[in-house]
């Protein structure tokens, strides 16, 4: 019998995340029925710049999402509520039509707008954008790629009647409404004001018009409902209920059960977001103050550059014969500190806490002794170390953890989980099941069509393992993490030069 029959009815939850997408059909309790998942590439033109087609990429991973769900046992009929997330914030400029005009400029990973960042702290002030935005420009922000957009491509520019997110985009091709949730909203800077959660045009001329942004709403309000041209493309009944969404990391935490205050997630991605929970906002000149999930809720976000994409370049370009299992396992067996290697993770630049595009990898060290497997284990803990700076710098800003929570493809091993918990010192919860984004998108699918509460969450997320850290090894990981942030102010001349190319 269809869930539409039994008078239960589903909730389809999508996420489009940096390497893939993924789609859950759930029940109203929480239980999922079925999920698909389509990877897809990213396109790096040129250094610095990382971009993805909204049609081929975003778009098209939702129909065909859509279109395998909704086959066989279930139908369109059975969907009660959508929401969608993605990565984010991006950039993506549309024409009168709504048609993208290139495609999108991605978050933080993209590095395109120092200039334009420089720019707008000599012609505002770095304090005045501080203090009116809650936090610094970085290659988070949205407002100096807007700009960039202005002065570099002045032809698409010319075009540009909205400029939008991936999930706000992915909303818009469901439901014809142009809304971004406020999570989002806030990287806007410096065209969001975080008091009272609206755009505002003071600082317009520097970026660009405030009437070319969407419409702003809470994750878990609504937004529109499915189109009949959107029915027709995906499968769902024309007037189903449509969720503003989030960015993904903000449906990753709602998903494990990331909402009350002092909860922090860590998400180990393709990159390594970490959400804090908060009721009222931090500001601060290296981490990121945004709005949160639900009205009158914020959070103290930050992220990382090079996580899951740096264990796939060491898989593909020095392990190609082994699978993950097979490094991991290797890893946990070398002592903690690598046998004296120590990794800075910053193959794409580095985002938070020390905000710098310009940073690279590097690798201190090495002898004829050391071996591949090493190298790996000098990986995970370069990454744990990257964590431990965010993780310091949270508490550092006076915000306290009430506890941990991981999840993402790298807390599927304990092994990159213990090194970090033995790093930093924390304690990690990783509930029962870890299905990602999407499912925390169901939620919000839920909420916002008024089948759900909030504390119905407490229900849906199952406990499961906790990682905890070995006293042992603190010693040692205390005195690396000295030598780790040491190698990197004593190396950041050098790698800059070799950042900016030859002359």
């Amino acid at each position: 019998m269809s869930a539409s029959k039994s008078g239960s009815g589903l909730l389809l939850g999508i996420d489009v995340g940096t390497a893939s997408s993924k789609g859950v059909l759930v029940t109203l309790a929480g239980e999922v029925l079925r999920s698909h998942v389509l990877p897809h590439g990213l396109s790096n033109p040129q250094p610095g710049h990382y971009e993805q087609d909204a049609e081929q990429v975003w778009w098209h991973d939702v129909q065909a999402i859509c279109r395998e769900l909704l086959s066989g046992e279930y139908s369109g009929d059975d969907v009660v509520s959508v929401a969608l997330s993605a990565i984010g914030p991006c950039l993506l400029p549309l024409d009168a039509a709504g048609t993208p005009l290139r495609p999108g400029i991605l978050y933080g990973l993209d590095a395109r707008a120092g200039e334009q960042i420089a720019a707008l702290e000599t012609e505002i002030g770095a304090v005045q954008i501080m203090e009116f935005s809650g936090m610094a420009l970085s290659s988070q922000a949205v407002g100096p790629k807007i700009r960039w957009l202005r002065e570099q491509e002045p032809d698409i520019w010319a075009q540009t009647h909205t400029l939008t997110s991936a999930s706000s985009y992915l909303t818009y091709r469901l439901t014809g409404r142009h809304v971004l949730n406020r999570h989002e909203a806030s990287h806007f800077m410096p065209l969001y004001d975080p008091g009272t959660g609206e755009w505002d045009a003071r600082y317009e001329q520097h970026v660009g018009p405030v009437s070319l942004l969407p419409a702003l709403g809470w994750s878990d309000e609504l937004a529109g409902h499915v189109t009949e041209a959107a029915s027709a493309l995906t499968g769902l009944r024309a007037g189903t209920p449509v969720a503003v969404g989030a960015v993904d990391a903000l449906s990753e935490a709602l998903s494990v059960g990331v909402t009350r205050p002092g909860d922090l997630m860590i998400m180990y991605g393709s990159t390594t977001f970490f959400i804090l929970v908060q009721d009222a906002p931090t500001p601060s000149e290296t981490l990121w103050t945004v709005g949160g999930a639900y009205a009158g809720q914020f959070n103290l976000a930050a992220g990382m550059s090079t996580t899951g994409n740096l264990t796939g370049w060491f898989q593909r370009e020095l392990a190609p014969g082994s699978s993950y299992g097979e490094l991991f396992a290797a890893a946990s067996q070398i002592p903690a500190g690598a046998d004296g290697l120590l990794m800075l993770p910053y193959f794409s630049g580095e985002r938070t806490p020390i905000n710098d595009p310009q940073a690279r990898g590097v690798v201190a060290g090495l002898t004829l002794a050391h071996t591949r497997d090493h190298l790996f284990r000098a990986v995970l803990e370069g990454v744990g170390y990257g964590v431990r700076h965010n993780l310091e710098t949270f508490t550092e800003l006076g915000s306290a953890l009430r506890r941990v929570v991981a999840v993402g493809g790298g807390a599927q091993t304990d092994t990159w989980l213990q090194i970090v918990s033995d790093i930093s010192g924390v304690v990690q919860e990783v509930p029962a099941t870890t299905i990602g984004a999407s499912y925390g998108d169901a939620f919000l699918a839920g909420l916002a069509a008024g089948k759900l509460h909030r504390d119905d969450l407490d229900t849906w997320v199952k406990p499961g393992r906790t990682i905890r850290p070995d006293p042992s090894k603190a010693a040692l990981y205390d005195h690396l993490f000295g030598l780790y942030k040491t190698l990197y102010t004593q190396t950041r001349a050098l790698v800059h030069e070799l950042a900016a190319g030859p002359g």
